[in-house]
């Protein structure tokens, strides 16, 4: 006979955890895995990564999931390796080999690696690969890819702020290139590197792919899966980063007690700041994040706010907040 299974505790958690995903697992397993170890009431992640690629994967909690879209449309770095004369039916190693060339050497000169790099350097226009998550017609293109249909899929607009490219072997011994790619949001790293193979004149899929940074967010910042079921559970809770990690880009703005209840009501405040299109706004005392906004002709006008629980719960959750957490019960 089954024991009985034993219901997890669910408690508040605010904040950011990031996640250097393993191979295998989607987006949402590994949240899914990290949620029930912090035992979270509420999470979300900011955008997926496949599970074939690993890397830096910002996972939200709490009050930190309203800002979680500002992730999505921040640049990423990802390091690839692309295995030169080999396309797939996928664009990595998971498809079914669909031609092989040689490779020669007058393709791999270092002036027309320079080329290729130069090439597809800046704005450039990709056709989403059948294999991905982009839906038409309310079904998911890898849905229709399954079942052997191709659907016409309009090229789109990608920026590609910086990529470095040199060769490199695979464990066979077999050629391959490998890239350093800093792009925009909606990039393809697969179909970027067959776009690559393509121009060198051999083909190429891609056999590595590791995501190393996401909007200044590096993977020399992440915890592993492994290392936090090997925590307690004080120890995974510390490996929790404050819900304004996501804010780097924000100009920060504090207000006085009044006007930071009023900001939280939702109503616009007068002061003496320049324009910004995006500011983090903090209370004086005690100090704590109210949420997002931007200033126009003198008015912070408010954007994404934190309730005044998620707040009481953040400070409760603080080093030193219980100090002036009465202040905080008078005057939001």
């Amino acid at each position: 006979m089954n024991a009985p299974r034993v219901r997890v505790q669910r408690r508040p958690v605010h904040g950011v955890l990031l996640l250097d995903k393993p191979l295998g697992f989607s987006s949402n397993d590994a949240l899914q895995k990290v949620k029930w170890l912090l035992r979270a009431e509420k999470a979300g992640h900011t955008g997926t990564l496949d599970p074939l690629a690993s890397g830096v994967l910002p996972l939200c909690f709490g009050a930190a999931t309203k800002f979680s879209a500002l992730q999505l449309d921040a640049p990423k770095t990802y390091e690839a390796i692309a295995l030169l004369g080999v396309t797939t039916t996928t664009g990595d190693a998971e498809g079914e080999v669909l031609q092989e060339r040689p490779v020669t050497a007058d393709q791999l000169t270092p002036e027309r690696l320079a080329a290729v790099q130069a090439q597809f350097t800046g704005p450039i226009r990709q056709v989403p690969p059948m294999h991905s998550a982009l839906k038409k017609d309310g079904k998911a293109l890898y849905e229709y890819a399954r079942a052997g249909v191709e659907v016409e899929r309009p090229a789109r607009d990608v920026v590609i702020h910086a990529l470095n490219m040199e060769l490199t072997h695979d464990s066979q011994a077999r050629i391959a290139i490998k890239f350093i790619v800093k792009c925009s949001k909606g990039t393809y790293i697969r179909t970027l590197g067959e776009d690559i193979g393509a121009a060198l004149g051999c083909g190429a899929h891609l056999i590595f792919l590791r995501r190393i940074d996401t909007g200044g967010l590096g993977v020399e910042r992440c915890v592993t899966l492994a290392q936090l079921e090997a925590m307690t559970d004080d120890e995974r809770l510390r490996q929790v980063l404050p819900v304004d990690t996501l804010l780097a880009g924000h100009k920060p703005v504090t207000l006085e007690e009044q006007d930071a209840g009023r900001f939280l009501s939702g109503l616009r405040r007068r002061g003496p700041w320049p324009d910004a299109p995006a500011v983090a706004v903090y209370g004086e005392r005690p100090h704590a994040l109210l949420g997002v906004g931007h200033v126009q002709a003198g008015e912070l006008i408010p954007g994404r706010l934190l309730s005044p629980i998620e707040i009481q719960q953040i400070l409760q959750g603080a080093p030193r907040a219980h100090i002036e957490r009465g202040t905080l019960e008078t005057t939001l």
